[in-house]
């Protein structure tokens, strides 16, 4: 029920049996949803004129387990369209209703979403990403705004242990797409996004799916526009944390993609390791003085 168009026809239906109350919330919802995402449930009982647990009434009404699973259904909805301040005021709202200390509220929401990419994961579709990132002959990564951090941390390790790996998570869309043009059926895309979806990153997919070429895209959601061009699609969670995207389970997958590469070609991955530990220690890349303290 997280599509507009599902939590509309929902409420919809649900009209003649709802009260006179719920009719209001259900009213306000289906005109100003992209307000009703900042509301805790006693501010829009005060906008619709009814109490705060007729407003918990409604929400289980609609088929969910309570206020908060309707927030977040609402949160769903709007995320793509909200802008940087909106989120905020949402993070806002949000954290000015809970008594934990800011840093435990994050920490617990970050190891809530790395829990629920465990449980909602396909593990069949994570061994086919290893198998196309392993057998490609070239890999491309795109990844824009926020999420080009992920793509740069991709990019860093696939490159110490494979040949032939580009990062095109530049900043301009045509340099993207001057990287990658010579995209083909034997290459492997992945890319990476999340609300507000990259433009850039979804032309990419799209492009290279044209090509013939394998794509993977880890983003957050089946409704996510990358999904449509994506021969495997990896879903794992990200909300809003302010304006700042949590990214934290997307690191965590590609963590596993990552270890799981090597351990597919842990002979060929040493034996490249041994070469750049010497090339490392030759060029001074890594300090090994240790700070001394003067009096």
């Amino acid at each position: 029920m997280t599509e507009r168009s599902d939590l509309l026809n929902v409420i919809s239906s649900k009209m003649p049996e709802l009260s006179k109350g719920q009719k209001r919330i259900a009213s306000f919802l289906t005109e100003h949803y992209d307000e009703a995402v900042y509301l805790t449930a006693a501010k829009l009982g005060d906008i619709a004129g009814v109490s705060e647990s007729t407003v918990v009434r409604f929400a289980i009404e609609l088929g969910y387990d309570g206020y908060p699973k309707l927030q977040q259904a609402l949160e769903e909805l709007v995320k793509n369209k909200l802008t940087a301040s909106q989120r905020m005021k949402v993070s806002y709202e949000r954290m000015s209703n809970n008594s934990k200390h800011l840093l435990k509220s994050v920490l617990s929401a970050d190891a809530e979403r790395i829990s629920a990419t465990i449980d909602e994961i396909n593990y069949e579709d994570f061994d086919k990403a290893v198998g196309y990132i392993i057998n490609a002959r070239k890999v491309y990564i795109v990844g824009g705004r926020s999420s080009s951090a992920l793509s740069h941390f991709l990019n860093f390790y696939l490159n110490l242990m494979r040949d032939n790996v580009v990062d095109a998570s530049t900043g301009a869309v045509a340099e993207t797409f001057e990287r990658i043009y010579r995209i083909e059926e034997n290459d492997l895309l992945i890319g990476i996004s999340f609300p507000r979806y990259s433009t850039k990153t979804v032309q990419a997919i799209e492009y290279a799916h044209s090509r013939g070429a394998k794509t993977i895209a880890i983003t957050d959601s089946r409704k996510s526009p990358l999904i449509n061009s994506a021969s495997i699609s990896l879903i794992t969670r990200s909300d809003m944390v302010s304006f700042v995207d949590s990214l934290v389970a997307p690191l965590s997958l590609i963590n596993a993609l990552l270890l799981a590469v090597s351990m597919n070609k842990k002979d060929d991955i040493a034996k490249g390791l041994d070469m750049l530990e010497d090339l490392w220690e030759e060029y001074k890349v890594y300090s090994s003085s240790i700070q001394k303290k003067y009096l």
